[in-house]
């Protein structure tokens, strides 16, 4: 029988191999990825890893010898161009190709660039591998044992909040350059928008709001700084551009697998199996458009949890299992002394309001996202073990009154 293939070097490929050999399935596995690692899960890229607060394992979700201990083989290094899902059949970069009885596409997704000039100097970094955080994590120690260093981050989403918190805590002077009205404005809203602003703020990191950049400056082939579209100018020794993802669906696309348009996040398409439009043929991660029982619709979510949930609920799928994904969106962030853990999905354009527990003040709370009366998500922030509770307001699908919200932290 042919090998079943996970092509992809992330944790959606870790976890699939590990829940196959779990499930009890002693066939033939490979692991494909273009990457020269095992694979690794990327949150500490941009916080403890990128500080050199811990070791190199801590991105790999399994230990380097269960792979040969589980006869998994990974082929690392190895690039996939190609996929015939008629004749089963991957095409690798060198030529060379590779059978399979079932494939699963993890491939990820790829940071979206930022089109200005001046993206080719010297000390220009974006954050998505394992090799770029060990580029970046040498460049800004480096600038933080000499005791200066002035690093412009280009976006105010996740990313690059996480790294200017890495990099501020390390003693670097951050600016933080965004297009909205306050870092995450356009997935948290106004308020809560506003508490990682104040974060921010409060730890020295500046903040340029409602700006877009017009150029990277350089000197000597090296970056300088940085010139905004009203020509003003920000000094910079170091910058990280974190603007957005795009998923690779090159390999899907290229099989004539369905994909999702643009205006439902774009992916790849698969059903609650996470089985594309071909039989045998999966998809998991950040690639994933995954149709949603609890928001009646494709979320394509590029955290932790898909790849992590995903890669377990493919590889069952391809054993067999036939139950619908139905996790709920998850991630985590970690910026200075402020822990949050979010759950659920807010369409924007749809409206909604937010009702908050416990203290902004304190930065002790959970907010909640509200529409009709119902949460369709929860944010904790430094208040733990909520997450559960949380999940269970939203798929319980009832309306829950704004004074049981408020009370929700102590009750």
């Amino acid at each position: 029988m042919e090998p079943i293939v996970l092509v992809g070097g992330g944790l959606a490929s870790a976890r699939a191999a590990e829940t196959l050999r779990a499930e009890g399935y002693d066939g033939d596995v490979v692991v494909v990825t273009a990457e020269a690692h095992h694979p690794y899960e990327r949150p500490p890229l941009s916080k403890d890893f990128l500080r050199a607060e811990s070791d190199r394992d801590v991105v790999f979700p399994l230990a380097d010898d269960w792979y040969d201990n589980h006869g998994v083989e990974v082929r690392a290094a190895t690039l996939a161009v190609g996929l015939d899902a008629a004749d089963h059949v991957l095409t690798f970069a060198d030529g060379r190709t590779l059978r399979y009885s079932q494939c699963l596409l993890a491939t990820g997704s790829s940071p979206r660039p930022l089109n200005v000039p001046g993206t080719d100097l010297s000390g220009v970094h974006y954050l998505r591998t394992l090799d770029d955080a060990d580029r970046l994590s040498r460049v800004i120690l480096d600038c933080s044992l000499e005791g200066a260093g002035r690093v412009a981050v280009v976006g105010d989403g996740w990313i690059g909040l996480e790294v200017a918190a890495s990099a501020r805590t390390l003693g670097l002077d951050v600016t933080v350059l965004g297009r909205n009205s306050a870092p995450l404005a356009p997935v948290l809203g106004a308020e809560m928008a506003q508490l990682f602003a104040d974060v921010h703020a409060e730890h020295g990191t500046r903040l340029v709001r409602d700006t877009s950049v017009a150029r990277l400056v350089g000197s000597e082939s090296r970056v300088v700084g940085v010139e905004l579209d009203d020509e003003t100018e920000v000094d910079a020794d170091i910058v990280v551009i974190g603007i957005g993802a795009t998923p690779n669906v090159g390999l899907a696309e290229v099989a004539g697998l369905d994909l999702r348009p643009g205006t439902q996040g774009g992916g790849i398409a698969v059903d609650g199996t996470l089985r594309t439009s071909h039989q045998d043929v999966f998809a998991a991660g950040d690639v994933a458009s995954v149709p949603s029982p609890h928001f009646g619709r494709p979320l394509r979510v590029e955290h932790w949890a898909a790849a992590n949930d995903g890669g377990v609920h493919a590889a069952r799928a391809m054993l067999g299992a036939d139950a619908p994904y139905d996790k709920l969106p998850f991630f985590f962030s970690d910026q200075y002394d402020l822990g949050m853990e979010y759950t659920g999905w807010v369409d924007a354009d749809r409206g909604y309001a937010v009702v908050v527990a416990g203290s902004v003040r304190k930065r002790e709370l959970v907010a909640f996202w509200v529409r009709d009366d119902r949460v369709v998500a929860g944010m904790a922030v430094n208040v733990w073990d909520q997450v559960d509770r949380i999940k269970d307001l939203i798929v319980g699908g009832h309306d829950v009154p704004r004074g049981e919200l408020e009370d929700f932290v102590g009750s």
